[in-house]
């Protein structure tokens, strides 16, 4: 028997091949660092689980942050128009993390959170009334760019609860109602603020349909 083998510890444990034992030690050791002694090295008690309600909540935790993001964006000094959209952008990211944890939890999203939005909507739609009327391009002066991102991000929420539903995790309805009502909002924000700022938007004909 050559060296090697002979200082092999898996190989030195009795009552099990060595191919039987080296697996069981891995699997432990994957074990070991998903619960660790070290909470500082754990960013989510979920992080590790296979399911996507962790995906969905990281997705929601993400756009809660983008949302964020855009508010930072928003004048110091904001007219009518842009305090507007401050004060709404403030009272959504309450709401987008109430979606995030209504699939675990309890339901934190309720009809009048969507009468709330879709009014909303409706005010910035009907502040910017055929300004719109094909595809356009998304960008623009900041936030413009970083409200479509929030708007996208809304879309991949929608997904993830599509893939919930796939996998047989039940929620109520109403969570992908807000989720693309809420992707529709981002966009009708963009363009009440270009037209705010005067800023044209760019068309974009589509040689695919």
């Amino acid at each position: 028997m050559d060296q090697q083998s002979e200082s092999n510890p898996a190989q030195d444990e009795p009552g099990a091949a060595p191919s039987e034992r080296q697996p069981v030690q891995q699997s432990a050791r994957q074990r070991s660092h998903k619960r660790p002694k070290d909470i500082r090295e754990l960013c989510y008690p979920f992080i590790y689980e296979t399911q996507f309600q962790c995906d969905y909540e990281i997705a929601t935790d993400e756009l809660c942050c983008q949302v964020g993001g855009v508010m930072a964006m928003l004048p110091g000094e904001r007219n009518e128009g842009e305090a507007a959209v401050f004060a709404d952008l403030d009272q959504l990211q309450r709401l987008i993390y109430n979606l995030n944890g209504s699939v675990r939890g309890r339901l934190g999203i309720f009809e009048e959170d969507m009468a709330w939005l879709k009014a909303r909507y409706d005010f910035y739609n009907e502040a910017s009334r055929g300004r719109v009327t094909g595809f356009v391009l998304p960008r623009g002066p900041q936030p413009i760019p970083a409200l479509h991102l929030c708007r996208c991000a809304s879309k991949k929420v929608v997904r993830l609860l599509v893939r919930l539903e796939e996998s047989g995790v039940s929620y109520d309805p109403i969570l992908p109602r807000f989720a693309n009502l809420l992707a529709n909002f981002f966009f009708v924000l963009t363009v009440f603020l270009k037209q705010e700022w005067q800023v044209p938007e760019v068309s974009y004909v589509s040689i695919n349909y």
